[in-house]
């Protein structure tokens, strides 16, 4: 049994590859006891063999000595021709596996067997190509998978961007940029990183970094709303730009505007600025890992941070001048103070009493006069 730990195994749905031969490959994003995040790639052949080493490995919980303490999930066995239906088909039993598996006692759950599996592998990053032939369609499940997860359509075609900088990686989980760089994007992360592939690698890369083809602006934006959504910081950050905010962890805000490149608007009382919103969790939620994963995670980097932009379009980006979020948001603010404001004053008129009665008519009843003093909630 070593340190190194499963915390969560994600079932992404399956890839149709077509090199050296047509097969099937489950994708799944494994997260790691020390907040790292992988993506990998497994054949159902591969998994099924790695179940049935792991029931020979634990006879009493895989029910081989008495069925009534097996606690081992069920895997059924590859079919002889284990098509696209088929693959299809099992990614609600596979997935409620992998949830299974990683809630088991620690002594099976965290056993080496499960850990090596589970692996980063290289043909993960790198998986063999052959340029000749297309590239392999992607069969993404849909996000509310766990109450449909037979609502599935494909192939999925990703979406492609342009890198419009060269980007250098910081971790082996992210993936270097040329300008002009073609990539697929598998996974938008609304904290800035974008899981994308590139011919025959695969890593997270800051959204900054990236425009869409068809046009500078990015159609899944989303519009303000100056109402807000109150979030609580979970660390602290100092600005670096005039645009953004300094914040101490524990720090109540309302988020006005999610953008896609993870910078969020918020606005901490009357003042608006930008703020990373992998540092933000929304208020009433509860996330024991989130402090932790804080530690050994940095925010993307903005658009405004980024030298020798090479973009493809003539316009620029459509964005929103801080004026304009400002003006906006104390707008907001003071027609929220004159309806709160209206709403005091009614509930006062409507209480006033003067010695034993109201002071008013008795709209209901279509009678005036002072009335016995009784206690009204409106």
């Amino acid at each position: 049994m070593g340190d190194v730990f499963i915390r969560h195994i994600e079932l992404l749905g399956y890839e149709k590859r077509f090199f050296p031969s047509q097969h099937y490959v489950y994708m799944f994003l494994v997260k790691w006891n020390d907040l790292s995040e992988k993506v990998v790639y497994r054949r159902f052949t591969e998994i099924y063999e790695f179940h049935k080493a792991l029931k020979e490995m634990f006879p009493i919980e895989s029910g081989d000595i008495n069925i009534e303490n097996r606690i081992i999930p069920h895997l059924p066995a590859p079919k002889w021709f284990d098509g696209q239906r088929s693959t299809e088909n099992r990614q609600g039993t596979l997935a409620e596996y992998c949830y299974t598996l990683v809630n088991l006692p620690h002594k099976i759950s965290r056993c080496l067997h499960v850990v090596n599996f589970f692996k980063v592998r290289h043909d993960d990053m790198n998986p063999v190509t052959d340029s000749q032939i297309k590239k392999p369609e992607v069969f993404l499940l849909p996000k509310d998978s766990k109450k449909n997860l037979t609502d599935i359509t494909g192939p999925i075609v990703l979406q492609t961007y342009r890198a419009i900088a060269d980007y250098e990686k910081n971790s082996t989980s992210e993936m270097a940029l040329k300008a002009g760089d073609m990539v697929d994007v598998v996974e938008k992360s609304e904290n800035g990183w974008w899981f994308c592939q590139l011919k025959n690698k695969r890593g997270w890369v800051p959204a900054a970094y990236l425009e869409p083809l068809d046009g500078p602006d990015e159609s899944e934006e989303q519009e303000p709303n100056y109402a807000g959504e109150a979030y609580i910081v979970q660390k602290s950050y100092t600005a670096v730009e005039e645009d953004e905010l300094t914040l101490k962890e524990g720090d109540t805000i309302e988020v006005i505007h999610k953008l896609l490149d993870g910078w969020w608007v918020i606005r901490k009382d009357e003042t608006t600025g930008y703020y990373p919103s992998m540092y933000l969790q929304k208020a009433g939620e509860v996330n024991t890992s989130v402090k932790s994963e804080l530690r050994n995670r940095g925010a993307p980097p903005r658009r405004s941070t980024i030298r020798n932009i090479k973009s493809i379009h003539k316009q620029g980006r459509k964005q929103i001048s801080q004026e304009t979020y400002r003006r906006n948001s104390k707008k907001y603010i003071q027609n929220r103070r004159n309806m709160r404001g209206n709403s005091q004053s009614k509930s006062q008129r409507c209480h006033r009493w003067a010695g034993r009665g109201w002071l008013g008519r008795g709209l209901a009843l279509g009678l005036g006069g002072v009335w016995p003093y009784v206690e009204v909630w409106v």
